[in-house]
């Protein structure tokens, strides 16, 4: 790519069947400024669910983003599209960390998982990425991934207090079904993109449904302004929080690694070397987001399925999607009234989004051939999955871990110690009992 732009693909205009618009190129300026603003679209669902459920600022959040994704775009020399939005992984640490210490001490942690990522990114770089096989193979990857969402669920059920105010699918039954129907039958109903942003689509039904019903106050929005800062919080950093948050970084980790091997399979260009920088971006993206009240950032596989759906891999098209986020940021007025979604809708769109984080853990294992008959992939999962489900929490002097760092924990200390016991014994190929079902195929 050229210091000063991209080049035209074809006539700019269309793009032929089978072929792709690669990161160096771009179309007319009018097509790639809607491509970036469809991008916008793509990520917002997602990306405001996090500052709903866990009480940061959506502006704040949304101006970090944009900025996360212009820190991506150049850390990463403008070769690997990508959108930066809310990491789901943060929902839980962010929670719990407020919870005890305030909206600060759960921004401290944000950025010393930034910090710790952008660390891992540098090695990555300089060291090549095998080691991060070797420590965290696909099961034990997949058992994090799933262990987080599946931690989650009891916040999308919600709680009510002494009072009787309700938050999750508590608060708005009706609402939350209505939304929650709406994602399911959108995702099978629409082809391309539309049927991609379900989430989005489900929530913005849901949302009219909750007007209708008098559940929206948009008291707020009328008192915002049109334009001005969002509002920032200065970080904090309780010791005894951060396991809560660093066990996060694996999820980055395994995310953003993901990401760069997508759009290499999709663009059909070696992206490998490209991992390190991928993983230094978002940590200091990350990092950034933790200086002033964001939420913590990662790569968007919403982003890639506008992606796949246009051929369309311009990093052009991230430019004008990180100025887009950046200008909606800038008003406070649209703030609040992405706070009016109410705890009903976001019940029935957590209720979707926790479930699909937990089985993309599966997913992983699924794709990457995990073998369960294997004594030490079932153990490794087993334990780490009860542990993260049903929130174990240990207490060592000011420290605090939960359920996900436990899980984590959990699932790469088994995994090598048994691998290791097993390779010693040479009993790595000994059959599996309760995985031997009726049917299942089974080492001998």
């Amino acid at each position: 790519m050229s210091a000063i732009g991209w080049r035209v693909h074809g006539d700019g205009k269309q793009v032929a069947p089978g072929a792709v618009v690669a990161p160096d190129e771009r179309l007319s300026w009018p097509r790639t400024i809607g491509i970036g603003m469809q991008h916008v679209v793509a990520m917002f669902g997602a990306t405001f669910l996090v500052p709903l459920l866990t009480g940061f600022s959506p502006a704040t959040t949304l101006l970090f983003s944009a900025l996360g994704t212009v820190v991506f775009l150049l850390v990463t020399g403008n070769r690997l599209p990508s959108y930066l939005g809310s990491s789901f992984a943060f929902i839980g640490p962010i929670v719990a960390a407020t919870a005890s210490g305030g909206q600060s001490a759960a921004v401290g942690g944000i950025l010393a998982t930034g910090v710790l990522l952008a660390v891992i990114g540098l090695v990555v770089h300089l060291a090549g990425s095998r080691w991060i096989d070797l420590v965290m193979p696909p099961v034990v990857t997949g058992t994090v991934v799933a262990l987080i969402g599946f931690n989650l669920a009891p916040t999308a059920w919600g709680t009510c207090d002494d009072a009787g105010v309700c938050s999750g699918f508590r608060a708005a039954p009706v609402t939350a079904v209505v939304t929650l129907l709406a994602i399911v039958v959108v995702a099978v109903l629409f082809r391309g993109i539309l049927g991609r942003l379900s989430i989005l689509v489900g929530v913005v039904v849901g949302y009219v449904v909750a007007t209708v019903r008098g559940e929206v106050d948009f008291t707020a929005v009328g008192e915002a302004d049109w334009f001005g800062l969002p509002h920032f919080v200065t970080p904090t950093f309780e010791p005894r929080l951060l396991g809560l948050f660093l066990p996060v970084v694996f999820v980055l980790i395994a995310e953003n690694v993901g990401h760069v091997k997508s759009v290499a399979a999709m663009t059909g260009k070696d992206l490998d070397p490209l991992t390190g920088r991928a993983l230094l971006a978002d940590g200091l993206a990350t990092t950034l987001a933790g200086f002033g009240g964001g939420s913590g950032t990662t790569t968007y596989a919403e982003n890639i399925g506008v992606m796949a759906a246009t051929k369309v891999y311009s990093t052009a098209a991230y430019w004008v999607a990180a100025a887009t986020a950046l200008v909606l940021s800038l008003s406070p007025k649209f703030g609040e009234l992405i706070n009016t979604i109410p705890a009903g809708v976001l019940g029935g769109a957590t209720t979707v989004l926790y479930g699909m984080i937990g089985v993309l853990g599966a997913r992983i294992w699924v794709q990457n051939k995990v073998d369960f008959s294997n004594p030490v992939n079932l153990t490794t999962a087993a334990v780490a999955l009860v542990i993260g489900i049903a929130n174990f929490t240990w207490t060592a002097g000011d420290l605090t871990f939960e359920g996900i760092a436990l899980g984590t924990a959990a699932a790469i200390g088994v995994y090598h110690l048994m691998h290791a016991v097993a390779r010693w014994r040479g009993t790595t190929q000994e059959p599996a009992t309760p995985a031997s079902v009726p049917g299942g195929t089974e080492l001998a």
